[in-house]
């Protein structure tokens, strides 16, 4: 595994539970908007966390820690990536992962060996946006095929779109509703300017309107009993 950053003792990374949060590095898209720089592009200036080290430090800290969050870069890339988290589970902890959703045979395997206990799947744009909001060419059937295994999985699941002007509009959330049909969670993620994968501090887009967010909010709500926006501004 190559982890690049631990975040203990998370409070809003794995809900219902304290959790420590896994950066691991590399990814297979390439969002514009996406801010973590560095674990997308070259995360070889990172150098790796020791893989024991950061489970003893899981352990040391049990029964106030009990959940792990396997984010990225894209989890799905690593090989190893199962195996950790199994290790993480035998310890007590729930593990959530995040994934683009790219990798539906590594998720299939995740599932199938009871390695996770939550799944977060980003849903970029709809189909007809997604090669612009993930920034490469993207095969709908791998997504389809992992939005299956997650609707089909006995387990807690979310899917959750960051709102990015141009990329995402109302009716992009409205055929993403329809991907996703059977849901049990979807939150709209603010998007904040800033430096990003592709975009400066002078150039980024500005954030979604807080009136544009409590819209569509709305419409994916007809559809999935719960919906919430995250990163909404304060006075939002």
């Amino acid at each position: 595994m190559h982890i690049k950053a631990v975040l203990p003792s998370s409070l809003i990374e794995y809900p219902g539970h304290i959790a420590d949060v896994v950066y691991v590095g590399t990814c297979n898209f390439r969002c514009p908007y996406c801010h973590n720089v560095e674990l997308v592009v070259c995360p070889e200036r990172l150098p790796d966390l020791d893989e024991a080290q950061v489970l003893r430090g899981l352990a040391s800290r049990a029964g106030f820690v009990d959940g792990l969050v396997v984010t990225g870069g894209e989890p799905t890339l690593q090989a190893d990536v199962v195996d950790f988290m199994r290790k993480a589970k035998r310890l007590g902890v729930a593990v959530k992962l995040d994934t683009n959703g790219y990798r539906p045979d590594v998720l299939e395997r995740c599932l199938a060996e009871g390695a996770v206990d939550y799944v977060a799947m980003d849903v970029k744009s709809s189909l007809a946006k997604y090669a612009k909001a993930c920034g490469v060419p993207a095969d709908p059937e791998r997504l389809l095929a992992s939005i299956h295994l997650i609707l089909s999985a006995p387990i807690e699941h979310e899917f959750r779109t960051t709102v990015v002007p141009t990329l995402v509009e109302l009716e992009d959330v409205e055929a993403i509703v329809q991907l996703i049909a059977g849901a049990r969670r979807y939150f709209l993620q603010c998007f904040r300017p800033g430096k990003t994968v592709s975009w400066t501090d002078a150039d980024a887009m500005p954030p979604p309107s807080t009136e544009l967010l409590r819209g569509m909010a709305n419409l994916a709500a007809l559809h999935i009993p719960e919906v919430g926006i995250r990163n909404l501004p304060q006075g939002g």
